[in-house]
């Protein structure tokens, strides 16, 4: 059972890629289910995520800048909550 649950644990972290340690978003390498719990992340998947897309790491406040490879790649329209 343990074994199960490392496999897991580690198929999740390989699941998303983080570019740069101040980024607010990760990338799906692959299509990602509601609920899958990004542990590493400290953070749930909330809805669907298509493989290629970005999932928030933590919440955006409306307007706030959004990060992606250390740099601002643009500022968030709405409020977004992590995951």
């Amino acid at each position: 059972m343990e074994l199960i649950t490392r496999s897991g644990a580690a198929a999740a972290a390989r699941a998303t890629l983080r570019l740069h340690p101040q980024d607010d978003v990760l990338i799906a390498r692959q299509a990602l289910v509601p609920g899958l719990e990004l542990a590493e992340e400290g953070v749930q998947v909330r809805e669907p995520v298509p493989a290629g897309h970005k999932v928030a790491v933590r919440a955006i406040a409306a307007g706030a800048p959004v990060r992606r490879y250390g740099q601002i790649i643009g500022f968030a329209r709405e409020a977004i909550a992590a995951g």
